[in-house]
């Protein structure tokens, strides 16, 4: 902002979505009747400026995107009648001014961490500068809030012609403070070079008459863009391409009728490899809500609902309407809230406004009022007006309405005929072939064609966050073996702009749910959960085809995973997918045999190195040997021929994994349930072909062998690792339910207490029929068969556990042992 002269531009910096500063940019249009208004904003949109003008309801934002292999963000630029920036559209039209956007598109490198075009904070240095400035002048002036401080300075002046200078005055010095001498971000400075191309164009082709341009901006850019313009060129900016390092880049290609806001086009990346890049821009739906900076979007201004009707009815207005909405919802939420309570408002927000200098109450005096007067316990979170984002956890529900009222939940809706990505009709179109109504309840049988199609569909549209798609009953994974899905559908106002935006991903459903598919698979970083849970979706929407970039990307990301217990489980579901994935689609899918292959030999490394097992880690340590068993197997079939299916041999070697096995169950030093767990991998594989990697085969002695090893209180691990692991060898072979019943039975009554509940636990790795069958055993060692197995299975709701009785008589045996020392007799009856 700055003095104008005939040599100077008419600069108006303002604060996003203010409506005082939209009352001020409209009065100057009209007033001076500019040849030309230039407003912050994404010029690769000028030649859609008509776009705009349609019938839309507000609010509205243009969605601009880019979308390649190594990159995917979009921007926002949101509108609402109060905004400044759309009162420069309509007003510069009016007068017949050329209008014109000025900023960097969204795609550009300036844009990459930044939502929001008109955020509040440009960026981190400068945020600590404006909160260091703001601080001392709200101290100054007893203000509490950069936004109580900004209604303060700018939104009770009036709108008169003089209260209007006194405005622009006060804006001047108030945006020359906030910047000084920050010379801004290179993002910063990359926009403003951009936008002072624009003036010095303008200027030129008016003629060089520099007060026949009007430029509309945030008040951070002011400062700076009222001198950058004159070292600028004259010639009409070209709108740079994606990877343009600044805005003298190219131009983009020619719009298309048929796609008027999408461009494909084949970038070069720094290594000189070309790849696609698909970047555009399209006219979204907004809501209030998302407008709401307490909704962490940093948009400008709070409470767009309140500004809204101060804007459209004036501040006395939008007071009766503020107190109108907050006593309808806290009345609706069974809040207390009398008639009492209203007038002791009114009166504490009228008394505040006396007390703090203000012409009428603003929105802090009637929000202070409101917890002065309704908020009847002490506080727990600091009040939400005080400061900037979410609302924090404990706030007051009181105040959570209130903020929720002058926020609003009005929804924008586009014009008829408005622009959309391919994706929109796309959609529509599959979702009526398939005969899926978004309303309702919807139950998907998936044994049928019918019901894997409307399901890959479904899960598409879940896999690009679309509102209205709700997965309320199914299984998790892909390959459990469950019938039924049920989907709760429907078509909640977000879910246009939501379709909009994820056009950004591609022209077709299954396009675009790849591409954001793949973009969730790099975020996850090696990280086999995320990884696993991301090929289960892919499986469940039908995507097996990826792009080969993304599979040597997950081959040296899966190298990386740090724990064994998180790969090999996972690593056991992923290879049933592939090899068995047929209704899915997914059997042989290359990045499963990607995933699988590079897991595999990253968990037998993970396996090798003696280390302690946590408890809480013993299940899926156990889980993870028997998933490289099951691979082992499978590949150990596949060489003999037997699997009779014909799939692809998965590139890995089965006498490595044989090698860390006996490695594993030799080792003293490992952990009482790896071992067993190596052994009886080793055990389960005796039998099969190809296992001869000349060595001797182990068997049930060598079982028997770790077992008496062991100390009592590892030999239940040790146990489950073994019969997890070969349980159709060992649990039927007499010899090792012989042993096993003699090893428990040479235990003391001490070790014997240290090793049941690990005993218990191991047992548990056996099916109820195969506990049945070594039940029967164990009593024909006994000589006892007359008795049911449940004997020894079955446990009573009245029984003490075992692990309780055990303890039991182990005291009631240490007790008789001191009183026989003693030469005391027990009473029969108490024995």
């Amino acid at each position: 902002m700055q003095t104008v002269t005939p040599g100077q531009p008419h600069i108006v910096g303002i604060r996003h979505h203010s409506p005082a500063c939209a009352r001020l940019v409209a009065e100057r249009i009209r007033a001076r009747r500019p040849r030309y208004v230039l407003i912050e904003g994404p010029a690769d949109f000028n030649g859609r400026l008509d776009e705009l003008y349609r019938p839309h309801r507000l609010p509205i934002a243009i969605y601009s995107y880019l979308s390649g292999d190594s990159a995917h963000y979009g921007s926002w630029t949101p509108f609402a009648e109060h905004s400044p920036e759309w009162q420069a559209l309509q007003a510069g039209r009016e007068v017949g001014a050329t209008v014109r956007f000025i900023d960097l598109p969204a795609w550009h490198a300036a844009f990459s961490r930044l939502e929001n075009r008109y955020a509040d904070v440009a960026d981190a240095e400068h945020e600590a500068r404006a909160d260091a400035y703001e601080r001392a002048l709200a101290d100054t002036l007893a203000v509490q809030g950069r936004d109580a401080l900004w209604d303060h300075l700018f939104e009770d002046v009036g709108d008169t012609p003089g209260a209007l200078d006194e405005l622009e005055a006060r804006l001047s010095t108030y945006f020359s403070h906030l910047r000084a001498d920050d010379p801004g971000s290179l993002g910063n400075q990359a926009r403003e070079r951009m936008m002072a191309r624009w003036i010095a164009w303008a200027v030129a082709e008016a003629d060089g008459q520099a007060d026949d341009v009007l430029v509309v901006c945030g008040g951070y850019h002011a400062p700076a863009l009222a001198t950058l313009w004159r070292t600028q060129p004259v010639a009409l900016p070209d709108t740079p391409e994606p990877g343009a390092i600044d805005g003298d880049a190219g131009a983009v290609p020619d719009e298309r009728d048929d796609d008027a806001g999408m461009c494909d086009t084949d970038s070069t990346t720094a290594d000189g490899a070309a790849r696609s890049v698909r970047y555009g821009s399209y006219l979204v739906p907004y809501t209030f809500k998302r407008l709401d900076a307490f909704a962490g979007y940093a948009s400008g201004m709070p409470s767009p609902a309140y500004y809204q009707w101060v804007w459209a009815d004036g501040a006395e207005a939008a007071a009766r309407r503020v107190l109108e909405n907050v006593m309808q919802r806290l009345r609706a939420r069974k809040l207390p809230v009398s008639t009492a309570d209203l007038i002791a408002v009114h009166v504490r927000a009228e008394g505040l406004a006396r007390l703090r200098g203000h012409a009428r109450p603003l929105r802090c005096d009637w929000l202070d009022a409101l917890a002065g007067a309704l908020v009847k316990e002490a506080l727990d979170a600091p009040l939400p007006w005080t400061y900037r984002g979410p609302l924090r956890a404990g706030t007051d529900p009181v105040l959570v309405e209130a903020m929720d009222a002058l926020a609003g939940d009005a929804a924008g809706e586009l014009a008829p005929g408005t622009p959309q990505p391919p994706l929109v009709a796309a959609v529509r179109d599959e979702l009526a072939a398939l005969g899926i109504v978004l309303h309702g309840t919807l139950t998907l049988d998936l044994l049928t064609d019918q019901g894997r199609a409307r399901s890959r569909v479904l899960h598409r549209l879940a896999l690009l966050r679309v509102p209205g798609i709700v997965r309320r009953q199914g299984a998790q994974l892909a390959m459990s073996g469950e019938r039924d899905e049920v989907w709760q559908l429907g078509e909640p106002l977000e879910q246009q702009a939501a379709l909009i935006e994820a056009g950004a991903w591609g022209a077709t459903l299954s396009d675009a749910a790849r591409a954001r598919l793949e973009d969730e698979l790099r975020e996850a970083g090696g990280r086999i959960a995320p990884l696993a849970d991301g090929l289960n979706r892919a499986a469940w929407a039908g995507l097996a085809a990826l792009s080969t970039a993304l599979l040597d990307t997950l081959h040296d990301a899966v190298a990386r995973e740090q724990r064994f217990e998180s790969l090999a489980p996972a690593l056991g579901n992923l290879h049933t997918l592939l090899r068995h994935g047929h209704l899915l689609g997914m059997n042989d899918a290359p990045v499963l045999r990607i995933v699988v292959e590079a897991g595999f030999d990253r968990a037998l490394w993970l396996l090798e190195p003696a280390a302690a097992l946590p408890p809480a880690d013993l299940d899926a340590h156990v889980q993870g040997h028997a998933s490289l068993r099951r691979i082992v197997a499978d590949v150990l079939a596949g060489a003999d021929g037997a699997d009779g299916a014909g799939h692809t041999p998965l590139a890995i070697e089965p006498s490595r994994a044989l090698a860390v096995w006996r490695r594993k169950a030799a080792d003293k030093a490992a952990a009482p349930a790896s071992r067993g767990a190596a052994l009886g991998a080793l055990l389960g594989l005796a039998g099969q072909a190809g296992v001869d990697d000349g060595q001797p085969a182990a068997g049930i002695d060598d079982a028997m062998a770790l077992l008496r090893a062991m100390p009592a209180a590892a030999l239940g691990d040790a146990l489950g690792g073994l019969l997890a692991l070969a349980r159709e060898t060992l649990a039927s072979a007499p010899a090792f339910v012989a042993g096993m019943d003699a090893t428990i039975r040479a235990l003391d009554d001490a070790d014997f207490v240290l090793a049941l509940p690990g005993l218990r636990s191991a047992f548990a790795w056996l099916p109820p029929r195969e506990r049945g069958r070594l039940a029967d055993q164990v009593l024909a060692l006994h000589d006892a068969t007359h008795l049911s197995r449940r004997v020894l299975t079955e446990r009573h709701a009245d029984d003490a556990s075992p692990e309780e009785a055990a303890h039991a008589a182990r005291i009631e045996a240490q007790v008789l042992g001191r009183l026989r020392r003693w030469g005391l007799t027990p009473d029969p009856e108490a024995s």
